[in-house]
């Protein structure tokens, strides 16, 4: 490649990709000697951009972060991924990232070409965002620290409050952030109890590196997300409830979309569930949405709950006659 602006352009690509390149690949991938490589590489930091580089056998190149932020290179569909998510971003969870995404939104249509601009637009105007959910706000420092305490191998200390009030100190060995919905979430090997953990991070509060460096520990099952599902699943609260109901099986499975051994005949018009949820009202809504009359057996919860429920509606169908 002859071409020297397009050839920095190219070889700029490559360093943005978060890894190290040795001298001799770049070389390969640009069809020019190792020697130009470190002319251009030499360009490209009198230019600002902050390229660190390892003699030896093992060593190579790679972009670090520096005093600021030079121009980056971005291909049509990473602009447009980025402009989208920069809208999303907007009604974020993250605490003060809305305005810092707005104002970076607009840094970044300014310069988008023609074509993209369109093309987002048509995107932008075929799109309703539902309004912000009100909710509990992740500090996005948090976010940075840990992000970075993974990266870096680092095990992470900070202050941490339970979802009952207790504020505890933490010392843990960061895998994962985790985002579910509007929750943000640090899975971590915590070290003092010697066990993975889960924890909110709108919870976490002045967290920093310790400086050292760990081997990696492999979560169980090696999927971070499924294991994040999982605990909390285990941790919400589960309802058992055994049902008599009198409406056919088959009609019962099919309003509830009930597994086959869930339901079991008793007779041509009634049948027996054997049903859970992790909250009362979700049961008590299943069971009032079939439109039959039933008996519950179990548990006494849930018939307190369905007690209240009746009363309610009485008072309220007595309010609405009067």
């Amino acid at each position: 490649m002859t071409d020297t602006p397009a050839r920095l352009l190219t070889l700029l690509s490559l360093l943005q990709t978060p890894r190290e390149w040795s001298g001799g690949e770049l070389a390969g991938r640009l069809h020019v000697s190792t020697r130009t490589i470190r002319r251009d590489v030499d360009r490209l930091r009198g230019l600002g951009y902050p390229i660190e580089g390892a003699t030896g056998p093992d060593g190579g190149y790679r972009l670090v972060a520096g005093t600021a932020m030079p121009p980056l290179l971005l291909d049509d569909e990473e602009a447009v991924a980025i402009t989208v998510s920069l809208r999303s971003a907007a009604v974020s969870a993250v605490e003060g990232i809305g305005e810092a995404s707005v104002r970076a939104l607009a840094k970044l249509e300014q310069v988008l070409p023609a074509r993209l601009r369109r093309r987002v637009g048509v995107l932008n105007a075929a799109t309703v965002a539902l309004p912000a959910p009100v909710g509990p706000r992740v500090d996005p420092e948090v976010l940075a620290v840990a992000a970075a305490a993974i990266t870096n191998r680092e095990p992470l200390r900070f202050r941490y409050t339970s979802a009952g009030g207790t504020e505890s100190r933490r010392r843990v060995e960061p895998h994962r952030l985790v985002a579910a919905g509007r929750r943000w979430y640090l899975l971590a090997h915590d070290t003092e109890r010697d066990d993975w953990r889960v924890f909110r991070a709108d919870r976490i509060r002045d967290p920093y590196p310790t400086g050292q460096r760990v081997a990696p520990r492999e979560v169980p099952g090696g999927d971070a997300a499924a294991f994040v599902t999982e605990r909390m699943y285990a941790l919400a609260p589960v309802h058992t409830a055994t049902v008599t109901l009198h409406a056919p099986a088959e009609e019962v499975r099919t309003g509830l979309g009930a597994e086959p051994d869930d339901v079991t005949p008793l007779d041509e018009h009634s049948c027996r569930l054997e049903t859970y949820a992790d909250t009362l009202p979700w049961l008590a809504a299943r069971l009032l949405i079939l439109g039959c009359e039933f008996t519950v057996h179990d548990p006494p919860e849930l018939v307190e709950h369905l007690r209240a429920l009746g009363a309610r509606a009485s008072r309220a169908a007595g309010e609405a006659r009067g």
